[in-house]
C-alpha cells in the first residue's frame, strides 16, 4: 500500500493541474474570447466559472468597461470660410463585440483608437466644412457633436466597438486667423450698437414730439377752459353790478366816483388838467352830487391837482 502512495499523490497532482488548466474565471469587467488552436471556438461576457480544454483551448480577456480616446494635440480643421480652427476632443467608446474587434484589429487597442480617431477626424472634417466659424464655435457645437457620435458609432461597430459619446473640449481660432475675426466681430457689434442708438434716438423723438402734442393740448384746452370760466365770471359780475345799479343808481355812481378818486389821487405827485366843472368833481363839490359855481379863480384856469 505504502508503494502506491507516490502513485496516487502522482495521479492526484496531475488531476489537479489538469483541473487548473480547465477552469478559468470571467470577471464582470471583461469580455473572455476562447481560442482553439489559434481559431476562436467563443465567446463569454458572462461573469462567473468556465472550463475550457487544457494544452487545445486558451482564453484572451478584453476589457468591458468604457475606454476614453483622448487626442493628445489639436487637430486643425477648415471651415466653409476656408478659415482654420483649432479642436481639441476626446471619444468615449467600448468593446461591444470581442469576437469582431479581434478579427478586425486583432485585438490591439492601440490599432483600434488609430481606427476611431481616423473615423472622428474624417467625419469633424465634414461636418467642420459645411458650418462657418461662428457656428463651429458657439451656434451648432452641441449638433455637432450628436451628429459625429451617431457617423463614428456606425463605422465603428464594423470593427466590434460602439461610440459612446463625441465631446469638443475646446474650439480656438488659430493666432493668425484670431485678430481678424476679433476685428470683424467688433465691427458688426459697433454696427448693431449704433443701429440699436438709432433707433432709441428715433424713439426718443418720437415720445418727445407726442409728449410736446399733448402739452399743447392741454394748455389750449386749459385756456379755453379757463377763458369759459372767466367769462361767466364776468358775465354774473355784470349781472350783480346791474342788479345792484338798478337798485340804487345814486349809490351806484357815488361809489365809482370813490373808486376812481382813489386810483387817481394815490400818488401826491399826481398832475391832472380837467375843467373845474367837470363831472369828475361831481361828488367833491356836493355831498348830494350837484354842482356849484366855481370860485372866479377856478374859472380863470384849467389846472387842478
Amino acid at each position: 500500500m505504502r508503494d502506491r502512495l507516490p502513485f496516487f499523490a502522482g495521479v492526484g497532482l496531475f488531476v489537479f493541474a489538469i483541473l487548473s488548466m480547465s477552469l478559468f474565471t470571467v470577471d464582470q469587467r471583461q469580455h473572455a474570447l476562447v481560442f482553439q488552436l489559434g481559431e476562436v471556438k467563443g465567446q463569454i461576457s458572462e461573469p462567473g466559472l468556465h472550463l475550457k480544454i487544457p494544452l487545445i483551448q486558451n482564453v484572451r480577456y478584453f476589457d468591458k468597461r468604457i475606454l476614453t480616446l483622448d487626442t493628445s494635440e489639436p487637430e486643425r480643421f477648415i471651415t466653409s470660410e476656408k478659415k482654420n480652427v483649432l479642436v481639441d476632443l476626446f471619444v468615449k467608446w467600448r468593446i461591444v463585440d470581442p469576437k469582431l474587434y479581434y478579427i478586425s484589429v486583432g485585438g490591439d487597442e492601440t490599432r483600434a483608437k488609430t481606427r476611431l480617431e481616423q473615423t472622428v477626424n474624417a467625419g469633424l472634417r465634414e461636418e467642420f466644412g459645411k458650418r462657418t466659424v461662428h457656428e463651429v464655435v458657439s451656434g451648432e457645437r452641441d449638433k455637432i457633436m450628436d451628429e459625429m457620435r451617431s457617423k463614428a458609432d456606425l463605422d465603428a461597430r464594423k470593427i466590434g466597438v460602439q461610440i459612446v459619446d463625441v465631446r469638443l473640449k475646446r474650439v480656438d481660432l488659430p493666432a493668425e486667423v484670431s485678430e481678424s475675426v476679433y476685428r470683424r466681430m467688433e465691427a458688426e457689434r459697433k454696427r448693431v450698437a449704433n443701429e440699436l442708438r438709432s433707433q432709441g434716438g428715433a424713439e426718443a423723438e418720437k415720445i418727445k414730439a407726442d409728449a410736446d402734442k399733448q402739452r399743447e393740448v392741454i394748455l389750449a384746452e386749459a385756456y379755453r377752459d379757463a377763458q369759459k370760466i372767466k367769462g361767466e365770471g364776468d358775465a354774473k359780475a355784470s349781472t350783480i353790478y346791474a342788479q345792484a345799479f338798478g337798485q340804487s343808481p345814486e349809490f351806484y355812481a357815488f361809489y365809482r366816483s370813490l373808486e376812481a378818486y382813489r386810483s387817481t389821487f394815490k400818488s401826491k405827485s399826481d398832475v391832472m388838467v380837467i375843467e373845474p366843472n367837470s363831472d369828475f368833481f361831481k361828488y367833491l363839490k356836493s355831498a348830494g352830487g350837484r354842482a356849484q359855481a366855481a370860485p372866479e379863480s377856478s374859472k380863470s384856469g384849467k389846472n387842478g391837482k
